[in-house]
């Protein structure tokens, strides 16, 4: 096997077809307009439709330059996206920044929960051959998901179908401990979903599929989301790093690095891609996330513009 290099990664190529899954929180990635900070958004979007614009601020478009650039570097074949306004602003994302729908001719956005909206996406250059959202899980009065589990079929070189389950479990904002409750439900619904369809032992017997997103919690004592960090059925890939270069996402209020993204492979397709190690890009990080290292993409700021908060996360897997 031989190693590309990708501005200061490797990236893995041999004989063997191979597919590059990523997930990354874009952040925002709005066409009208972007939250303020500590917003309300249940009192800035009042009815659904109408927004208060006092609590917005115009969209930085250097920052979507940014995205670009290092989404373009990336390079993923599949690539799920959270925080995306709509399929027409992924589109149009797609368009301006990443070479259209030759580069990208699948694009996957389904409405889901949140009153800001902002989705859960796919763009991949291999066939989506099916999906579903399960937006529309009841608990209670409300719903499961703060967004959705998007759940999508993608058909890789061999033939096969590889399964993705994209994510963006509810924030921390209001405390971890306050909001923990709400992390457990989903982890525990979306692994139960993927029971429902693969079985009790989902991860074996060839099965193939990949469960990621933005989880909003990290490993550790008082986690919500041990329901699937945890389960034997899946393999952390990012665990695969060492220790200290896990993180994913810088909080410049406690100027805390964590792990908040997570790609887990289903322990089939982790043992069948045993060795390999994922990427965590974090060129588009802002300066002011010291442990990023020493370069970054031309126009990034101490604080913005920036491509996001979040690092992407890519691992190349074989067929």
């Amino acid at each position: 096997m031989a190693f590309q290099a990708v501005r200061g990664c490797a990236r893995l190529s041999s004989s063997m077809p191979t597919v590059r899954i990523a997930t990354f929180n874009v952040e925002n990635l709005f066409a009208r307009f972007q939250f303020k900070s500590n917003t309300d958004a249940d009192a800035a979007v009042k009815d659904g439709w109408r927004s208060d614009q006092t609590k917005f601020a115009v969209n930085d478009e250097e920052s979507k330059h940014i995205t670009g650039a290092l989404l373009n570097d990336v390079d993923a074949d599949i690539l799920c996206l959270q925080e995306v306004e709509g399929l027409d602003v992924l589109k149009r994302f797609r368009s301006q920044y990443l070479g259209g729908r030759r580069a990208y001719p699948y694009g996957l956005v389904i409405d889901g929960n949140d009153p800001r909206r902002i989705d859960v996406a796919v763009l991949s250059k291999l066939p989506i051959v099916s999906a579903r959202s399960w937006q529309h899980l009841p608990y209670n009065r409300g719903y499961v998901f703060s967004r959705d589990c998007l759940e999508c079929d993608v058909e890789v070189p061999d033939g096969s179908r590889l399964t993705v389950y994209n994510n963006h479990f509810k924030s921390m904002i209001g405390g971890r401990g306050h909001t923990k409750p709400k992390r457990v439900r989903q982890s525990k619904a979306v692994r139960e979903l993927i029971k429902g369809r693969f079985g009790t032992r989902a991860g074996q017997n060839g099965n193939q599929f990949v469960v990621c997103g933005d989880f909003n919690d990290y490993r550790g004592t008082g986690s919500g989301i041990t329901a699937l960090t945890d389960w034997a059925e899946v393999q952390d890939m990012v665990r695969r790093l060492p220790q200290g270069e896990e993180w994913t996402h810088h909080w410049s209020r406690q100027d805390e690095y964590s792990q908040l993204d997570y790609l887990l492979l289903s322990d089939s397709l982790a043992r069948a891609n045993a060795g390999v190690k994922p990427i965590i890009w974090r060129d588009g990080l802002p300066w002011r996330a010291d442990r990023a290292g020493e370069t970054r993409y031309e126009g990034v700021g101490p604080s913005n513009p920036k491509a996001s908060d979040h690092c992407p996360v890519s691992f190349d897997l074989a067929f």
